[in-house]
């Protein structure tokens, strides 16, 4: 790899080529080279066009109470059912092929750690791609939910839910469970595209008591992990570049 990061590239393939247990924790910056943009970038679309903000729109309450207005936000800002897996997924995907990476642990609901061949994904927040009616169960897929008008029905008339965590909901305690475990049995923990304020998928690295951990991630992480390796730069600039 040329330019300014060769230096830090050399270093992250000196440690993956030291690891034989390689877990992932990733968030929105892993997507926004796939085109998803990052929830929390202040691009000011959501004040221009709603009265509320995104995190009282995704909330658990303003479904049930706002159900349309949830579906319109819901169906412009958070599903991008075009976007393509980018260098970051596949080469995560690569590593999983080769025994190196044990587990992806994602914040992301977007599914595209799959679509790039990725098996052993830990969705903490669900996904966009898995919906169900809240009367009888029913599985949707998330076209239907696209090309619905107004709030999606089930054929039985019940309302749809997207299987995705908002706030006030609580996380999935057995994906909490893996994903813990899979982080304290790692020897190396890539953190990749995410500022690590959301909890309390942020606490899960302090059961990390592995070897390497390497953080890579355009903006300063909001905690202070004691990185080995901390790499501000686009995600998949940087594993695009790894061999396996």
């Amino acid at each position: 790899m040329t330019g300014m990061y060769e230096a830090e590239a050399r270093k992250l393939q000196e440690i993956i080529d030291d690891s034989e247990c390689i877990v992932f924790f990733g968030g929105a910056g892993v997507s926004t080279e796939s085109g998803i943009p990052d929830f929390r970038s202040g691009d000011g679309l959501y004040k221009q066009k709603y009265k509320y903000s995104p995190e009282q729109i995704v909330s658990h309450s303003f479904f049930v109470r706002n159900t349309e207005e949830f579906y319109e936000f819901y169906k412009e800002k958070m599903m991008f059912l075009h976007a393509k897996p980018n260098a970051a997924h596949r080469k995560l995907a690569e590593l999983e092929e080769a025994g190196k990476l044990r587990a992806v642990i994602t914040q992301n609901i977007d599914g595209l750690h799959q679509a790039a061949g990725s098996r052993n994904v830990y969705e903490l927040h669900g996904s966009i791609l898995r919906n169900y009616c809240e009367s009888c169960g029913k599985f949707y897929d998330a076209a239907y939910i696209k090309d619905a008008q107004g709030i999606p029905r089930c054929a039985c008339g019940g309302r749809i839910k997207p299987d995705v965590v908002l706030y006030e909901e609580s996380l999935d305690s057995d994906i909490i469970k893996k994903s813990i475990h899979a982080i304290s049995e790692a020897d190396t923990l890539i953190i990749g595209g995410t500022s690590l304020v959301v909890y309390p998928a942020a606490g899960f690295i302090d059961y990390f008591r592995g070897k390497h951990l390497v953080v890579i991630n355009k903006s300063a992480t909001a905690k202070e992990v004691g990185a080995e390796l901390a790499i501000a730069a686009p995600i998949g600039e940087i594993l695009g570049e790894i061999h396996v």
